[in-house]
């Protein structure tokens, strides 16, 4: 399906367009799932949300942001990676604290993100996180038919139905994790 001025090619095809835990973590989904992800080469310098949908005529209702969530109780940090929409922002110190049962919760630190994922910071996904991170995806994002997201990379988007993020191992669908932006 088109998307904005996006060449979308099947990512199990192109893995050259991925981060390495990315391309794992698709060829261990049910063929179904992964065989509905697509990739598309984008310019590094304008993979931020903005720069990159006005670039490539995609809405930002459809743009999804993967932020890494840091929760504390204590002597324990636990992660989360949080799917919310564009238009959003994610309710970290309400919904993601009560989720990570944490006294504290924050956005994860750039280099913290950046090492525990794999991935790039600006291209984090989802897809590949760490097996014991729960995926909190904010309940507007499953019903769209088509979603961007990051690929692990600066250098590339994903495009997927909104509800393969739901069927994701480790995810949950969570009302009221993202607030609209104002």
């Amino acid at each position: 399906m088109p998307l904005g001025s996006l060449d979308l090619l099947p990512a199990l095809d192109h893995p050259e367009l991925l981060a390495d835990p990315v391309s794992a973590f698709l060829r261990t989904l049910a063929p179904t799932l992964a065989e509905s992800v697509e990739v598309s080469a984008i310019d590094p310098d304008l993979a931020d949300t903005a720069a990159f949908c006005e670039r490539y005529g995609v809405g930002l209702d459809i743009s999804a942001n993967c932020v890494i969530v840091a929760g504390r109780r204590g002597e324990t940090t636990r992660y989360a990676a949080c799917m919310v929409l564009a238009t959003t922002r994610a309710d970290v110190n309400g919904v993601v604290r009560q989720l990570l049962d944490a006294r504290k919760a924050s956005f994860a630190p750039m280099d913290d993100a950046v090492a525990l994922s794999g991935m790039e910071y600006g291209g984090i996904t989802p897809l590949g996180v760490p097996a014991d991170w729960p995926i909190l995806v904010d309940s507007r994002i499953v019903a769209l038919p088509q979603i961007i997201v990051g690929s692990g990379l600066r250098r590339s988007k994903i495009a997927m139905p909104g509800s393969v993020l739901a069927a994701l191992p480790g995810a949950q669908v969570v009302e009221g994790l993202a607030r609209e932006v104002q």
